[in-house]
């Protein structure tokens, strides 16, 4: 090992090879940069040289350094390469949070695009000619949809109930249901986010079972807010109880600076009970029943971009709108241009352009149907695969509606020459890369959520895949 470390030509005599200037030439890099890489190649054979694990020309060979700059070429490809990757899922959860959660319409991504390539008024108003601000975008399709005076954008549900607390409950008293102190994705605790904020929480009832009485024995003259947070990543069954949205507002209302907040964390804009789905609480109803504010989502059941919608009476939402962090939590032009996009179809009811939407309430015999054209059209190029369509479940994901399982068709993979987790790991590095799920010692492709067009290209990844087998 240490006679093939000392082999290893030094960088000064690299610089001087014809291989190096054919580098530089063909990477268009400077003297300087392919250095960088020359010395970064050589760096990484060297350590797998002391590992044992070098498999590639010894340093004595005429191949070696050809090597170094073969390696040099790869390191350099990918420093330029981009880390964002369209993905086709095909697992069959929805809202995949991993996944970048709501796929956005055609419609919305063309406003983006128009929105985002020219200058716009985001913050100037074309009929006045004067300083305009970016709350107004959006915030009157909010308002109509859900009833509310005002509303106002932040760039997710987690920065809308900090700013709420903060801005609010600074110092003063916060009381919140000990069945409702959940953890969502990423350790976000609504406990710890409120001892961030400096508000005080103040615990009341029991993990499952929380009383009127419970409230009001809490307030004082410290209480600025009563909280209610929907348990929208679980569920809880059995000897249960809580207080609804209507009697908790009227409870605040009987207390003139006690504010009545509900962080609906999902937010749905749209009744899924039509379709048997969930009984996930609608916008518009909780602040029918009262509520001062509510916050929720943008990029989980309402099917649009990231964001965090606050909605609710004007003097709240104005106060919050003047304060500091109004700045540091704001949205940009694309993000408002796919939301109010979003918002508008639902205006329209086209929520059939939605695609989270659409997704959730497609029916499994639409599914079925094409489960059978990706088969036909895949045994058509490729007569060599053993499928089967099964019936199964898929999930809505992102933390929503954690009891809801849809019924779907799954096309199941069989006696492959790769083993199940050798062929799942193919399609998951595959260009563009595919995630299907391994469940009950299966691999399955659940198509609620592959659109057509990606259909066609899951067919052509399948068969290049055992093309390549074949080599």
């Amino acid at each position: 090992m240490k006679e093939q470390l000392r082999q290893i030509p030094p960088i000064h005599e690299l610089q001087h090879t014809a291989e190096f200037n054919r580098f530089i030439s063909s990477r268009n890099l400077t003297f300087e940069k392919g250095t960088d890489l020359v010395k970064e190649s050589v760096t990484h054979i060297r350590t797998l040289i002391q590992k044992g694990v070098w498999n590639g020309p010894i340093p004595e060979s005429d191949l070696f350094i050809g090597s170094i700059f073969t390696l040099a070429t790869f390191l350099e490809e990918e420093k330029l390469s981009l880390s964002l990757h369209r993905v086709i899922n095909a697992s069959g959860t929805i809202l995949h949070t991993n996944l970048g959660r709501a796929r956005l319409g055609r419609e919305t991504i063309e406003h983006m695009c128009n929105v985002a390539s020219s200058y716009n008024n985001l913050e100037y108003d074309i009929k006045n000619g004067n300083r305009g601000s970016r709350h107004t975008h959006a915030e009157k399709f909010i308002c109509e949809l859900t009833g509310a005076e005002s509303a106002m954008v932040v760039n997710n549900n987690a920065a809308a109930v900090f700013l709420i607390l903060t801005a609010l409950a600074k110092n003063k008293e916060v009381i919140v249901s000990r069945g409702e102190l959940v953890e969502i994705g990423g350790s976000f605790r609504v406990s710890t986010i409120m001892e961030e904020s400096g508000a005080k929480l103040v615990e009341v009832g029991t993990t499952n079972k929380t009383h009127l009485q419970d409230y009001h024995r809490q307030l004082g003259e410290e209480t600025a807010m009563i909280m209610k947070v929907h348990q929208s990543n679980f569920i809880m069954k059995g000897f249960t109880s809580s207080v609804d949205t209507g009697r908790l507002a009227e409870l605040a209302n009987e207390h003139d600076q006690v504010i009545y907040y509900e962080d609906l964390g999902s937010g749905a804009l749209y009744d899924f009970s039509n379709h048997g789905i969930g009984n996930e609480p609608l916008v518009r109803k909780v602040i029918d029943q009262g509520a001062d504010l509510v916050s929720f989502s943008g990029d989980k059941l309402l099917g649009g971009p990231q964001a965090g919608i606050i909605a609710g009476r004007k003097k709240i939402i104005d106060l919050l709108k003047k304060h500091q962090l109004a700045r540091v939590l704001r949205v940009d032009k694309m993000t408002l241009a796919a939301l109010e996009m979003t918002l508008l179809h639902y205006l329209k009811e086209e929520e059939h352009k939605i695609p989270a939407i659409n997704d959730i309430t497609r029916p499994k015999e639409e599914i079925l149907q094409q489960a059978m054209s990706l088969v036909k059209q895949l045994m058509q190029k490729d007569g060599t695969f053993k499928l089967e369509i099964v019936e199964g479940k898929s999930r809505i994901g992102g933390g929503t509606m954690p009891e809801v399982e849809l019924d779907t068709y799954l096309i199941s993979i069989l006696e492959h020459r790769l083993s199940l987790h050798e062929f799942h790991e193919r399609l998951r590095v595959s260009e563009p890369s595919i995630i299907t799920r391994i469940q009950q010692e299966r691999l399955l492709i659940d198509l609620r959520t592959v659109s057509m067009e990606e259909q066609e290209e899951v067919i052509d990844v399948l068969v290049t895949i055992n093309k390549e087998l074949d080599r």
